[in-house]
């Protein structure tokens, strides 16, 4: 298949790009900038040059292509909201281009606020009207007439270099000079390694079904309190319990998710692609990391 990726050059696009080449797929992939074509090329890839905001860059490279990954999204949670807006416009655009085929448009979404506290969070579940979070790729991606969409959906994906919100963990341990979990740090965040879930893409997009809800879930969940142990001890820096009061000053935006059980399963997603992660765990990355590397 020839594949239209977004997010092409960034964390998890770069990681999918060798994965579907490797099984034989072209890749055709979204860059703002010439840094962006030239790594794109240099890993084998099509360059189609755009962003997400660039509407008519989007609509022409899924027409010209088999399939779409939307892995891109514009990571500024200060105006979360915003970037959630040219998230839906970005995915309604890529689903006009789809319309009335059987051309597969996978999507990407979280599995952040899914489930109850305690719970794990399943592929049956349905993101409510009332969601919390803004993020709007799944409800918008379902609801597209005539499209075989299917959604994604992330925990903290992780390298020994990034981890997902966990990076932005260890910038405000940094900051503060400690290390930090609410309460007793019980509350846990799901995983999976950033090769496991190219993996699971490449799977996704060739057996695709349309209205699917896949979990890359290879950790249910880790406990924030093993989270915050772990980059205490590669910072260097204290390791401290903080009141959800507390923890609403040192955290910032992530309060929202630092106290958050946001656990999940995979199961369902295993059984139907065979997918088996077999990458490294998230403490195990985080003690391979390099916390004073500049």
């Amino acid at each position: 298949m020839k594949v239209f990726l977004t997010g092409a050059t960034g964390f998890i696009g770069s990681a999918i790009i060798p994965e579907l080449i490797n099984a034989g797929h072209q890749v055709l992939g979204l860059a703002r900038s010439d840094a962006g074509a030239k790594s794109l090329i240099a890993a084998g890839a099509q360059v189609h040059r755009g962003d997400l905001e660039d509407l008519e860059s989007l609509r022409s490279g899924a027409a010209q292509s088999d399939g779409v990954i939307h892995a891109g999204f514009v990571h500024d949670f200060s105006r979360f909201k915003e970037v959630c807006e040219i998230d839906r416009h970005a995915i309604e655009a890529l689903g006009s281009a789809l319309t009335g085929s059987d051309r597969p448009l996978i999507v990407t979404s979280g599995v952040a606020g899914l489930a109850k506290p305690g719970q794990l969070a399943t592929e049956d579940q349905v993101v409510p009207p009332d969601f919390p979070l803004p993020r709007v790729s799944e409800p918008t991606a379902l609801v597209l007439k005539g499209v075989s969409a299917s959604v994604m959906r992330l925990p903290q994906v992780h390298d020994p270099i990034k981890q997902g919100l966990v990076t932005y963990l260890i910038a405000v341990a940094r900051e503060k000079g400690r290390s930090a979990y609410v309460a007793e740090g019980r509350n846990r965040w799901a995983a999976a390694h950033v090769s496991d879930v190219a993996r699971l893409y490449r799977l996704a997009l060739e057996k695709h079904e349309a209205g699917s809800k896949y979990h890359a879930v290879a950790e249910e969940g880790v406990p924030m309190r093993d989270i915050a142990e772990a980059i205490g001890r590669g910072l260097k820096v204290p390791v401290v319990s903080l009141s959800p009061e507390e923890a609403a000053t040192h955290f910032g935006w992530l309060t929202l998710f630092s106290g958050s059980d946001l656990a999940a399963s995979s199961e369902k997603t295993r059984k139907k692609l065979g997918w088996h992660p077999t990458g490294p765990g998230l403490i195990a990355d985080l003690e391979q990391m390099d916390y004073f590397k500049s």
